[in-house]
């Protein structure tokens, strides 16, 4: 058998719909020997064939006047030629699912494959089966899913990668930020620099001085001349002292043609600083700082030489310090919370070593129930302690020089611990903006909470619409970060909130929340009653600090 062309028509027969050729055969011919086929057909419903003195047409009506066509040689045997036409016409609904117009001509280049796995190029059948073909058609191949999912594997792994990456990056941003607001601004000279600007307040100012770690007691500066206390220049009380560099160059003074080198010339330094003490006058900005390479008070000058840690002034220093893991929901519900308090001993000279800390122990270990644990060195005295409340070394051994010993510590978790809660709601407007809500409240009424700030990334470089705000806030267009600022959080300011819009549809990205703070209201009950010499029993002068440290404090 040869099959020169097989065919789908509707219409009955009169409109091609697929046709498929097995041999060299012009378009002229194909169409003209299609077009015949109407005429020569007749009235005939039943699958029969028609011949003419070049080809015989083997056909088979099909559903909604359609219908299958063969043409042949008169040379093909017409038994393999019906066996042919009985196997294309149960592949076509397999093709499509449906023998309609409609559904030949979205699926024609399927049919068309389909025709090829059942007929050679040449018009010969091969001996295959609907179900083979159906699987050829699907072109199953176990070598491309092997592929595939190698290739899918990789793409994964290396998603899996970036994200941790892009996490480690934004973590160690984060932790800069947060160890750089703790650490009030120390070591400003090594720590990188961004570009905090812009501020707005509304909250209580500060007792004594408002707003001053800000520079914002009276607005930008102390108009009147010099730098306000604390302001900007303040790099120990500040904790933006390197979050508000300037990402301005430094305007240059006109370069002057030097005849000669010369060595320790101030010539054109004077001439500089006289440049911008010009133009500090002229903005009416003279008083915000009285030098010149640092006109606004931000810290941009040449930093500082580190300065030499003064002597001790008593013979003994203490320690008493807790920090504190809280790690609280959006919502503001604190998923967990854990302090650890340590008291460390310092002896400072001679006359520091042979101590006796006495604490109040029956007091803290009535009010501290469950939950609470404390552990005194493997050095210190254990029945001492737990008689009388003294810590002191065992067999009356002196405390080293100049070294820091812990020698008592505790232990607290619950969601009391929290000295207060920060909720940050995100609610994308649908608009391309996203309106933010944020509020903290005070949780313990007994807390006094000092330099509160709360940093989170904003997700833009733009400056975010400001709509109500308690308190002050600072925003570094550099990193896209913000900072909400208050001075204090007791019993007399315990709620604050803010609320503000900026642009973005990721409600995500304002999180995690850092909380920076300075504190020394100890969650734990316990005080320093007195610090004995032991062997004569008389007191010893000493430095006391009591503090609270936020080592991990954020909402996620």
């Amino acid at each position: 058998m040869v099959v020169l062309s097989a065919s789908i028509l509707s219409n009955r027969g009169s409109k091609p719909l697929v046709s498929r050729q097995f041999v060299e055969m012009n378009r002229l011919r194909v169409e003209g020997l299609l077009a015949a086929f109407p005429k020569l057909m007749g009235h005939s419903k039943q699958h029969t064939f028609v011949e003419t003195d070049a080809v015989r047409y083997v056909y088979q009506p099909l559903e909604n006047n359609m219908f299958l066509l063969l043409i042949t040689t008169k040379a093909s045997n017409i038994v393999e030629d019906l066996g042919t036409l009985r196997l294309l016409a149960k592949v076509v609904p397999d093709v499509t699912g449906s023998v309609s117009e409609h559904a030949i001509n979205e699926h024609a280049f399927e049919i068309i494959f389909a025709f090829d796995e059942v007929l050679t190029t040449g018009g010969y059948k091969e001996d295959i089966s609907p179900s083979t073909i159906r699987t050829n058609l699907e072109m199953h191949s176990h070598e491309e899913e092997m592929a595939l999912m190698l290739k899918e594997s990789k793409e994964a792994a290396a998603k899996q990668q970036m994200q941790e990456q892009a996490k480690a990056i934004k973590d160690r941003q984060m932790a800069a930020l947060r160890d750089n607001l703790m650490s009030g601004g120390a070591g400003a000279g090594n720590r990188p620099q961004t570009g905090m600007v812009g501020f707005g307040g509304g909250g209580p100012p500060a007792p004594g001085g408002g707003f001053d770690m800000f520079g914002q007691t009276g607005g930008m500066g102390d108009q009147q001349g010099g730098s306000a206390p604390g302001g900007f220049g303040a790099q120990s009380d500040n904790p933006y002292a390197n979050l508000g560099k300037s990402n301005e160059p430094e305007i240059e003074a006109p370069k002057v043609v030097a005849k000669g080198m010369k060595l320790g010339g101030v010539g054109g330094m004077r001439k500089k600083d006289s440049l911008m003490a010009g133009m500090l006058a002229e903005d009416n900005l003279r008083g915000v700082a009285g030098n010149a390479a640092d006109p606004f008070g931000l810290g941009i000058g040449a930093p500082a030489a580190a300065a030499v840690p003064a002597a001790p002034s008593a013979p003994a220093t203490i320690m008493v310090e807790e920090k504190m893991l809280v790690q609280m929901s959006r919502e503001g519900e604190v998923k967990s919370s854990e302090i650890k308090g340590t008291i460390t001993y310092t002896a400072n000279t001679d006359a520091g070593t042979m101590a006796n800390v006495v604490v109040n122990k029956p007091v803290y270990s009535a009010q501290c129930g469950a939950g609470w644990s404390f552990a005194t060195h493997p050095k210190v005295d254990k029945k001492s302690y737990e008689k009388q409340g003294v810590l002191a070394l065992k067999g009356g051994k002196p405390y080293p020089i100049n070294r820091p010993v812990g020698i008592l510590r505790w232990n607290y978790s619950g969601e009391d611990s929290a000295p207060f809660t920060v909720n940050c709601w995100p609610e994308d407007e649908g608009s391309g903006a996203i309106n933010v809500n944020m509020e903290f409240e005070l949780q313990r009424e007994d807390a006094v909470i000092t330099d509160v700030n709360i940093l989170f990334p904003l997700g833009t470089t733009d400056p975010p619409a400001i709509e109500s705000i308690d308190g002050q806030f600072k925003h570094d267009p550099s990193t896209g970060m913000m900072c909400w600022h208050h001075d204090v959080i007791d019993a007399n300011n315990s709620t604050g909130s803010l609320e503000f819009s900026i642009a973005g549809g990721d409600v995500d990205v304002f999180f995690p929340v850092q909380i920076a703070f300075t504190s020394q209201s100890l969650m734990c009950p316990i005080e320093i009653t007195c610090l004995t010499n032991s062997s004569s029993g008389a007191g010893i002068p000493n430095n006391m600090t009591v503090r609270v440290v936020p080592e991990i404090y954020q909402c996620v």
